[in-house]
């Protein structure tokens, strides 16, 4: 395995990065960490999580990720991954299966972060939007952020918080130590802000290495 070079913690140099591939929109991530330069990992084995300095849980249709997560044997050691330090990020339905409390999920996901999530929140009402959000972390002006069927974090406990809220007060971004959730899509606006700021999260595989 390779050593990381000594600036590793301002600006990490490559990385192995996995997005879990059971459902969803994981080749975005992909071609987003990729033109970062780093290293992608399609997880489809829960022994693969060995093999990866990050991993991010795109967006998809949370009660079918939740039930791939169970079947594939993924639930215990995705929150071991979790416990590690090392960057976790849900976005979309992965910040509903990241959450200890959701409503109308038919099955347990991760349930790793002391947020509340509410599914579908935006509904058909208003199915898809645009939105200039100010997010802790990032500088350079507001991020772009796409919303599709999205979800809204009703509720943040210590020791999460929340970085990222609508006009109107919503809760879209919340982090807890090394993991990120977010209710939006960063994946599929060329902004790679947020992609970079959730790679510095936690300790880096320099640091959680004995």
């Amino acid at each position: 395995m390779d050593v990381m070079s000594s600036n590793h913690h301002t600006h990490p140099g490559p990385l192995t990065v996995g997005v879990l591939a059971l459902q969803g929109d994981f080749r975005e991530h992909r071609e987003v960490l990729e033109t970062m330069g780093h290293h992608v990992r399609e997880i489809r084995k829960p022994e693969q999580l060995a093999e990866i300095d990050a991993l991010i849980i795109p967006g998809g249709e949370s009660t079918t990720i939740a039930r791939l997560i169970l079947s594939n044997g993924f639930q215990q050691p995705l929150r071991e991954f979790c416990a590690t330090g090392k960057p976790v990020w849900g976005t979309c339905a992965g910040a509903i299966l990241l959450a200890k409390d959701v409503d109308n999920l038919d099955r347990p996901g991760i349930e790793v972060m002391d947020i509340t999530v509410h599914r579908n929140a935006f509904g058909r009402q208003v199915d898809s939007f645009e939105a200039d959000l100010d997010v802790r972390g990032i500088e350079d002006g507001p991020f772009r952020a796409v919303f599709i069927r999205a979800p809204l974090i009703r509720e943040v406990r210590a020791p999460a918080e929340a970085i990222c809220r609508l006009e109107d007060g919503t809760i879209v971004a919340a982090r807890e130590g090394n993991l990120l959730a977010t209710s939006f899509h960063p994946e599929l606006t060329g902004d790679h802000r947020l992609h970079a700021l959730f790679l510095t999260l936690g300790r880096t595989r320099a640091e959680a290495t004995p």
